[in-house]
């Protein structure tokens, strides 16, 4: 029977390039200068450290320019929210999504039904496995998620005849 499975991941070899090449833009850059300014990633956690909101806008400007120089979609940041530190330092943790939430598997499975395409999907840790009789149905139902899921980027792997 054949099947695909649908997940979310970025490349992190180029997300960690991208924060490299941004800290290096930090460094050199004149209005930075003599700042608390830096970017820093561990894991699947990239945090950004300035002065003010407007600094942080920036920081993260630059972050996502070099994201798209490396063809990594910025779809994969999740900004969290601004919090304060010792002094006048303010930070900002941007977690790089990894996989397709439960919530949203419910959901791309309730689209698929709802097409009336042949065509099951199973959630499966963190990817979603749809099979079906036929190749075309299969095709139909990939044109069909990245046309209506927009808020996350999705890629299609394992594609079985």
């Amino acid at each position: 029977m054949p099947s695909f499975d649908t997940i979310c991941e970025a490349n992190v070899v180029d997300v960690k390039h991208a924060v490299e090449n941004t800290a290096k833009e930090i460094g050199t850059r004149f209005d930075f200068k003599g700042t608390p300014a830096a970017i820093e990633i561990k894991e699947k956690e990239i945090t950004l450290i300035g002065n003010a909101d407007f600094q942080l806008a920036q920081i993260e400007d630059i972050l996502r320019n070099k994201m798209t120089k490396r063809n990594v979609d910025v779809r994969f940041l999740d900004k969290g929210d601004v919090q304060k530190m010792g002094g006048d330092k303010v930070k900002v943790v941007i977690k790089v999504r990894e996989g397709i939430e439960t919530e949203l598997g419910k959901k791309i499975q309730r689209l698929l039904k709802d097409s009336k395409l042949k065509v099951q999907a199973a959630i499966q840790d963190n990817k979603l496995r749809v099979s079906g009789a036929k190749r075309d149905d299969l095709q139909a139902a990939m044109a069909l998620m990245r046309k209506d899921i927009t808020d996350i980027p999705l890629s299609f792997d394992n594609f079985r005849d």
